[in-house]
């Protein structure tokens, strides 16, 4: 094992680490840390994720990478919504092959040796119906269903007006609509100022009743 494998695991916690935390453990020039973190690129036993962050290959990793960890260190501030929160909360059947989230910044994609992470510009960026998920030794913000399916109104321009949509299109069912939290509904229709939001929050409401 290098020492820069070494170095990582005694110093830092999880198995994925950005340019300044090796700067804070290496006490190198920079061309020095160039030069190591090249080496180990080249003999496979780190992974460039973006400019300033990378992963343990799988050889050396202690915990495993959780994705949806990893997406909010990629880029920030962000939260884990649309389709991959449906997935994960379970109102969808279907696997999700990006990492989806919503962030405060423009929109971006980056694709990866570890998958593709997606995130959707929200300019009224907001944590309401959003929570902070310990999974095993990871953390990360987890849209509620109700949050994330506002949320693919908005960001996606979903022309929705009820709860029909969401039988067909995302075949979502019945007994989970009727976990939709209609306290979360009535903050964002009061802090998403968008008409396509109101439409499809107040038909929903509707169709709850």
């Amino acid at each position: 094992m290098s020492k820069l494998i070494e170095s990582i695991k005694a110093q830092i916690p999880n198995d994925f680490f950005t340019t300044a935390e090796l700067m804070r453990i290496l006490l190198k020039s920079p061309d020095g840390r160039y030069g190591l973190v090249k080496r180990a690129l080249a003999k496979g036993d780190i992974i460039r994720i973006r400019r300033g962050l990378y992963v343990l290959s799988k050889r050396h990793q202690r915990n495993g990478i959780d994705l949806f960890e990893l997406a909010q260190t990629i880029y920030g501030p962000s939260y884990i919504s649309l389709e991959s929160a449906l997935s994960y909360h379970g109102w969808i059947p279907e696997g999700v092959q990006t990492t989806t989230s919503v962030s405060q910044n423009r929109s971006r994609e980056f694709r990866t040796p570890l998958g593709v992470f997606s995130y959707s510009r929200m300019p009224k960026f907001n944590y309401i119906g959003v929570e902070r998920i310990s999974s095993g030794r990871s953390l990360f913000l987890m849209a509620d269903p109700t949050k994330a399916l506002v949320d693919m109104v908005f960001v996606l321009k979903k022309d929705w007006e009820g709860a029909a949509p969401l039988l067909s299109s995302l075949r979502i069912e019945n007994e989970d609509l009727k976990k939709i939290n209609k306290e979360i509904l009535s903050q964002l229709r009061n802090k998403i100022l968008s008409q396509r939001v109101t439409r499809f929050i107040d038909g929903l409401m509707k169709d709850m009743d």
